[in-house]
C-alpha cells in the first residue's frame, strides 16, 4: 500500500501579536485557511478532534470539515477523532455521508472514545457506562458501514428495526478506529474491518510495534484483506532545529500546563522537552531532522499513513502556516526519498 501524509489540529486557541487569546470564530477561520495551505502543497489528509473546552476551538469537526470540503479539492478529510461515546452513530454516519457527497468522496471518519471527558456531563452521559456506552455505539456503527438495513438492541437506546439511514454514500466511507495503546481496540479496529491510528504521543514510537503486529496478525487470520495502518503524533517544522524547538516550546508548554492541571502531571521543563524531541514522539525540528524521523517510524511500525498533529498550545497562524508549508514542500518529498518511495 502507498503511504500517505497528513497533519490534524483540535484548533488549540492561539494567541495574537499582543499575547491575547484569538475568538473560537478566528480560530476556526484561520484553521479553514490552514487546510487550504494543506491541500495546496499536496498533503493527503486533513483531520479535525473533538473537544469542548475554553482552549479548543473545535467542538463540531464535521461543521468545520464541510466548510473545507467547499474550498479543496484532493485532500481527504477526517475526524482526530469523533468521539463516538457521547454522540449519536446515526447522526455520526449521515454527517459524514454528507460531508462525502459535498467533498466529491473525500470524507473519512475515525472513531474513538476520546481522552478528554467534557463531552459527557455536557450531553447527558453517566461516565460509570464510559465502556458501554463506546461498545454499543460502535456496535451500531459497524453495522452502518456494512448493511443498508440495520436492526440492533442495546441498553442505552431504542431498538433498531430494519431501518435504512440516509443520505446513503456514493461509495463506503473509510472508517479508521483511533488507538492509544490497548490491545483490544486493536482487535475491534481489526475484527470490523476498520483502519487502525495509533495515537504516538509520549515516548519511543517503536514500543507501538507489538499493536502493529497484532493487528496485521488479527487480520492475517481472519484471511482478510490487508488494510492500511496509520499513526500520529506532534511536531513542528522550521528552517533549523534550533528555531523549531524554540518557537514550538512555549505553546506546548502552555497547552500541557493547561491539561497537566487536571492531570496531576508535573510542570514540563524544558530538558523533559528536549529529551522527547531527541528520544520520544515529538517530530520537531528543521526538514532534514523531521524527514529521517518520520521515515525511521514509517519503517519501525510498517505504517500506511502518518499524521502529525501540527497544532499544540497557542502557536501563531503565522507559525503554523509556515510549518504545514515546510511540511509539505520539504519534509514530505524528503521521506519519499529516504524510503526509496515515488510521489
Amino acid at each position: 500500500m502507498s503511504l500517505e501524509f497528513g497533519i490534524d489540529t483540535f484548533g488549540d486557541v492561539t494567541w495574537d501579536d499582543q499575547g491575547r487569546d484569538l475568538s473560537h470564530g478566528q480560530v476556526i477561520r484561520n484553521v479553514i485557511e490552514e487546510a487550504k495551505l494543506a491541500d495546496a502543497v499536496g498533503l493527503d489528509i486533513f483531520g479535525l478532534g473533538e473537544h469542548h473546552r475554553d482552549d479548543f476551538a473545535v467542538s463540531a469537526p464535521d461543521t468545520i470539515l464541510a466548510a473545507i470540503a467547499a474550498v479543496t479539492s484532493k485532500i481527504k478529510l477526517t475526524s482526530a477523532v469523533t468521539v463516538l461515546s457521547s454522540d449519536d452513530p446515526i447522526r455520526v454516519f449521515q454527517r459524514f455521508s454528507t460531508i462525502q457527497a459535498i467533498s466529491n468522496g473525500r470524507a473519512e471518519v475515525t472513531l474513538g472514545r476520546g481522552s478528554f471527558t467534557e463531552s459527557f456531563p455536557l450531553f447527558g452521559f453517566d461516565l460509570s457506562d464510559y465502556e458501554m456506552l463506546f461498545e454499543e455505539k460502535f456496535e451500531i456503527f459497524s453495522k452502518l458501514t456494512s448493511e443498508e438495513k440495520i436492526s440492533w438492541s442495546g441498553r442505552h437506546r431504542t431498538p433498531l428495526k430494519s431501518q435504512t439511514v440516509y443520505p446513503r454514500p456514493e461509495k463506503p466511507i473509510p472508517v479508521w478506529v483511533g488507538v492509544g495503546g490497548t490491545p483490544e481496540s486493536v482487535v475491534r479496529a481489526a475484527t470490523n474491518n476498520m483502519s487502525m491510528s495509533l495515537a504516538i504521543i509520549g515516548g519511543p514510537p517503536a514500543r507501538f510495534a507489538p499493536y502493529a503486529g497484532l493487528y496485521r496478525e488479527v487480520r492475517e487470520k481472519m484471511d482478510a484483506a490487508p488494510l492500511p495502518i496509520g499513526c500520529h503524533s506532534p511536531g513542528h517544522i522550521a528552517a533549523t532545529d534550533q528555531e523549531a524547538r524554540d518557537r514550538f516550546f512555549d505553546g506546548y508548554r502552555v497547552m500541557h500546563q493547561r491539561i497537566g492541571r487536571t492531570r496531576g502531571w508535573p510542570p514540563l521543563t524544558r530538558d523533559a522537552f528536549e529529551h522527547e524531541v531527541e528520544n520520544g514522539a515529538l517530530y520537531v525540528g528543521s526538514p532534514d531532522t523531521v524527514a529521517r524521523k518520520i521515515a525511521a517510524t514509517v519503517q519501525a511500525l510498517d505504517v500506511q499513513r502518518f499524521d502529525l498533529k501540527y497544532s499544540a498550545g497557542p502557536v501563531s497562524h503565522e507559525v503554523l502556516m509556515d510549518n504545514i508549508r515546510l511540511y509539505g514542500e520539504e519534509v514530505v518529498p524528503r521521506v519519499r526519498a529516504l524510503l526509496g518511495l515515488t510521489a
